[in-house]
């Protein structure tokens, strides 16, 4: 396992034992800053979420949202921001999330760390881009 795996697999999972329930995206957000990740790119429906660290890029492979072939849906805002909100108060899980996100129309999304914003993006190069809060976080159990 190279240094970069390693690194955010140690990273998600302190992230997951400090993240609360609600409002939490910041907090996995912030521990993967603090590991070196400097972007994490999402392609939907695939679920391939691609990491890009100071020690390498790292690719993860999900479970995908569609298993045939489909119609992509119209990017559209108001449900897209819809299922962000619902994520952000504990609403939905991770999948629901994604799933949601696909139904609105998002193809990709790219999280900034260094920026800390989030960039959802359509077929046809629509976007919506959303900030995240700075939190702080003990980055010792990253060590």
């Amino acid at each position: 396992m190279s240094n970069a795996v390693e690194n955010l697999l140690k990273a998600q999972k302190f992230a997951m034992s400090i993240r609360p329930k609600i409002g939490g995206f910041p907090y996995l957000a912030e521990a993967l800053r603090k590991a070196g990740v400097i972007r994490n790119i999402w392609n939907l429906p695939s679920c391939q979420s691609i990491y890009l660290t100071l020690d390498g890029s790292v690719v993860s492979q999900g479970s995908p949202l569609v298993n045939e072939t489909v119609d992509v849906p119209s990017f559209d805002r108001e449900p897209l921001i819809k299922a962000i909100k619902a994520d952000q108060a504990g609403l939905s899980s991770f999948p629901e999330f994604l799933m949601a996100a696909w139904k609105a129309g998002v193809v990709s999304y790219v999280v900034d760390f260094e920026k800390r914003v989030v960039t959802y993006y359509g077929v046809l190069g629509e976007s919506y881009a959303e900030d995240y809060p700075a939190v702080e976080i003990n980055p010792l159990h990253l060590q």
